[in-house]
């Protein structure tokens, strides 16, 4: 019996909080997953990187075994069971059940093939039962109130509640445990207070590096698995960012997928190979350099690592794209024709000095690359040519007087030139 609590995807730490915080919940459930699969050893798999939860989990195995509640005989019952606890060392793809056996057993955490699947022949080739922190939390609630309390809450399909990792553009982020069927407007608005700094809501990032955009339009969707699926987006670990209309979806997609790509263990071609070539497609229309054949290529290496890829990593990793061009296509053109309407992607936008600068000079002096000329109560010049795009000067300015504009695509060829 393994508890898998490798939570890698950035922005999420949900499994964290319920291994620091309800450690005796998650053990309860485990021992209890353990009488009901005729196992006796369990395993805790949980990152390194999460030293409060390995020590509290530890703590907490500890005063179990003092009140005999683990190993021998538990409580006179005829049944025995210990869990021990395994460190990973922080690989992204160790999240999925067979590498993270694979990570046990002293290899590298490569995804095998499946069938056989870990129910059959999975640790030491023995039957191995893998459940995350948040279904093993879940089982002690239901042996205590019954299936039927339970399935009062959520929907048809999807019952119980879910734990979100809220994030992004929103005014009050943080962890938050909501019903199934719950509208992810009512998440946006209700508990997260809105879209910080009064922008409209763009989209919503759900599921992880792995998971999908889903458009502002499409947020009365009801948080249920099979309507997150049929959007392309998935419910994944629970990781929630709040996107806003500053954001560019072009390089969200390419930010997720350069973690996706990073993380890849490189066994099968079409993750190793193909997650690269996207990236190196999304690179090229982020800096304006792309054509509209680019667009299609990109969709449709997209398809093929989904179909082809051999574990959950690469299958899913080009999801952000997928949804991005599914519902935000015409940002992917406008990058074609050399157009950031948000001004985030570096190699497209310039800064400009409006005439309400009053040549304080604060910017100037903020300036690493001295790309401001120190001209003091004059309105101030940026060189485009030495400007790094790092923002500092539009951070300094206290008169707005700084913007950040989009190159068309004469200016940039102009520029480059």
């Amino acid at each position: 019996m393994i508890c898998n609590g490798d939570e890698g995807d950035p922005g999420a730490f949900m499994d964290r909080m319920m291994l620091e915080s309800y450690p005796f919940r998650v053990i309860e459930g485990m021992i209890i997953a353990g009488y009901a699969v005729g196992a006796d050893k369990g395993i805790f798999y949980i990152r390194a990187e999460y030293p409060l939860a390995v020590i509290r989990i530890r703590s907490a195995i500890e005063l179990c075994r003092e009140r005999n509640l683990l190993g021998e005989n538990i409580a006179g019952s005829g049944f025995s069971f210990d869990i021990s606890i395994f460190e990973g060392a922080g690989a992204f793809v160790c999240g999925e059940e067979t590498a993270l056996i694979a990570s046990i057993e002293g290899e590298r955490g490569f995804p095998k093939q499946r069938p056989p699947y870990p129910a059959v022949e999975g640790l030491n080739g023995k039957p191995t039962l893998v459940n995350n922190v948040e279904t093993l939390s879940q089982i002690p609630y239901i042996i205590r109130n019954g299936a039927d309390n339970y399935n009062k809450i959520g929907t048809e399909g999807s019952k119980g509640t879910k734990v979100f990792a809220l994030a992004g553009k929103i005014r009050h982020g943080g962890l938050i445990e909501v019903p199934m069927g719950i509208t992810l407007n009512q998440i946006i608005e209700d508990i997260g207070g809105g879209v910080e700094g009064g922008e409209k809501l763009k989209a919503v990032q759900i599921g992880g590096p792995s998971g999908g955009c889903i458009p502002a339009h499409l947020c009365d969707v009801q948080v249920d698995f099979d309507a997150f699926n049929q959007m392309g987006a998935m419910m994944g670990s629970g990781g929630l960012v709040v996107l806003s209309e500053s954001d560019c979806m072009v390089d969200v997609a390419r930010y997720f997928l350069s973690f996706t790509c990073d993380q890849s263990c490189g066994k099968c071609t079409f993750c190793r190979v193909g997650i690269r070539r996207m990236l190196d497609i999304l690179d090229k229309i982020c800096s304006g350099k792309a054509s509209m054949e680019d667009i299609d290529k990109l969709e449709e290496l997209a398809l093929n690592i989904k179909k082809s890829s051999l574990c959950g990593l690469g299958k899913t990793a080009p999801n952000p794209v997928l949804t991005t061009l599914k519902y935000f296509r015409h940002e992917y053109e406008e990058h074609v024709n050399g157009e950031c309407k948000t001004g985030t992607c570096k190699e497209m936008v310039k800064f400009i000095v409006t005439d309400d600068c009053i040549g304080c000079t604060k910017c100037a002096k903020a300036c690493p690359v001295d790309a401001i000329p120190y001209t003091p109560y004059e309105i101030h010049t940026i060189h485009v040519e030495d400007c790094v795009l790092c923002g500092l000067c539009i951070d300094e300015c206290g008169y707005n007087a700084i913007k950040r504009v989009s190159l068309k695509e004469k200016e940039m060829k102009a520029a480059l030139l």
